[in-house]
């Protein structure tokens, strides 16, 4: 298994994530290969707290071109992780959702 810190890479931080927070719903960018199992253990692990549910997306890099020469941007996979409702929040989160 994996080490939690490898697995959660960074927090996701937008104006849609920040909405979510009082609802207990958290966003991160986690490593491509890991399962929900992983991220789940990760999550609670790291922060102490108890997860119900974990939803994962995979995001594509997107095709760029200069002139002759053309890439793709590294591709990413998001986790929605979602608390139990008698789990404390992440204290991490807690004053950006005011």
């Amino acid at each position: 298994m994996k080490e939690p810190y490898d697995i959660l890479l960074k927090p996701l931080l937008s104006e849609r994530t920040y909405d979510n927070i009082p609802q207990k719903k958290y966003t991160f960018i986690v490593h491509p290969d890991a399962n929900k199992s992983e991220i789940k253990a990760a999550v609670e692990k790291i922060f102490n707290v108890k997860v119900k549910t974990v939803n994962t997306l995979n995001k594509l890099g997107k095709l760029h071109r200069q002139g002759r020469t053309q890439g793709y941007t590294q591709a990413t996979k998001k986790a929605f992780v979602t608390l139990k409702k008698d789990s404390k929040p992440i204290e991490f989160f807690e004053n950006m959702a005011q």
